[in-house]
């Protein structure tokens, strides 16, 4: 590889040719290692580390040093924005965040301010210019923020939720209420979009985790339009950074992820990849989508899942992944396995 020449899976992103499939993992900096797990004895609060640049750098090159993904994604949150705008968190280990008072009236929505990145999020700009010299055109640095439905579901559930029963009703009785929050969250994800580009991040990867849960129509009403101003706005400034949507449990609204403006899709694991390309059409590239319970599985289970998927992909416009997070528990030689495979599978398949 020559020295100027840009790294395997920012290039894919870009949507040219390549001779293998790049790979990286959602969540690849975690649980499942051990020398993650030492150092988060050592530093039990998330945010810490998280927000202490040198700790979340350390902790997003614990995968690269380890197995050499194609991609090396910064250690944050989709929350870590939120206080600079005036919705204070916490993260409880083994419980997830909370956020109280949660937002539910117009008068806390009104409170909320801009974002000014610089001042809020310096350690995101650290993390992200540090981590791009330390892996150079080895790999592909991204970043990721939440989305605004998602988001909104922290803020005005104030938890995790099952059933999202409180955002819902705003959502069905109060839409003007949570518009108005949308579009304020809307406004300073695209900023810390832009920010998170001009400190290095090269690909970023939205997440609107919860979107999954609204109806077909209630997506094109809450999420798209929002999702949209975003990649809109982004595109405005740094045209030539691509943009993945992610969304859990989104078989039902895929071509409408399709219709965000975003320049991949990445796919969860209920929706067959062959099908996935079908239903989002030739020129949409895909990220995806082994289900990461699969890395429990044996290695010979492992290899066949990889090749299925790649193989399904096709040689062109995808970027090898899980269709989730990998998983708390999962064996590191497998996760070692894993990259190891699929940086090979290209030699092994033929693709018709």
């Amino acid at each position: 590889m020559g020295a100027t020449q840009e790294p395997l899976l920012l290039r894919v992103a870009k949507g040219e040719q390549a001779d293998r499939t790049p790979v990286w993992m959602m969540r690849q900096a975690g649980r499942y290692m051990k020398v993650y797990r030492d150092l988060r004895d050592k530093y039990p609060s998330f945010r810490e580390r998280s927000e202490n640049a040198a700790l979340a750098i350390e902790i997003s090159l614990q995968p690269w040093h380890a197995f050499q993904p194609d991609g090396v994604i910064m250690f944050s949150d989709i929350l870590t924005p939120l206080p600079g705008i005036g919705i204070p968190f916490d993260i409880v280990e083994n419980k997830g965040p909370a956020i109280d008072p949660p937002l539910r009236t117009q008068e806390q929505i009104d409170k909320l301010h801009p974002l000014d990145p610089e001042s809020a999020l310096p350690f995101v700009k650290k993390t992200l210019q540090t981590l791009r010299q330390e892996v150079g055109n080895e790999s592909t640095v991204l970043g990721f923020v939440g989305s605004p439905w998602t988001l909104a579901a922290y803020a005005v559930e104030g938890k995790s939720s099952k059933n999202y029963a409180i955002i819902k009703k705003m959502a069905f009785s109060e839409p003007e209420i949570l518009h108005k929050l949308l579009s304020k969250l809307a406004e300073a994800i695209a900023t810390y979009v832009r920010f998170q580009i001009d400190s290095g991040a090269q690909i970023v990867q939205l997440f609107d985790s919860w979107a999954g849960q609204l109806s077909p129509q209630d997506y094109d009403t809450f999420a798209l339009p929002y999702q949209q101003y975003i990649v809109r706005r982004v595109k405005e400034t740094h045209p030539d950074t691509p943009l993945i949507l992610y969304i859990s449990g989104s078989a039902g609204v895929l071509e409408r992820m399709g219709q965000s403006g975003v320049d991949i899709i990445s796919v969860d694991w209920t929706v067959d990849m062959a099908n996935a390309r079908k239903r989002l059409g030739s020129e949409m590239k895909v990220q995806g989508n082994m289900d990461p319970g699969a890395l429990f599985g044996s290695q010979d289970f492992i290899r066949d899942r990889i090749l299925d998927t790649i193989k399904k992909a096709g040689p062109t416009g995808h970027i090898f992944n899980l269709g989730h997070g990998v998983l708390p528990g999962t064996p590191e030689d497998n996760v070692r396995f894993f990259f190891e495979t699929a940086k090979q599978a290209n030699k092994l398949l033929t693709f018709a």
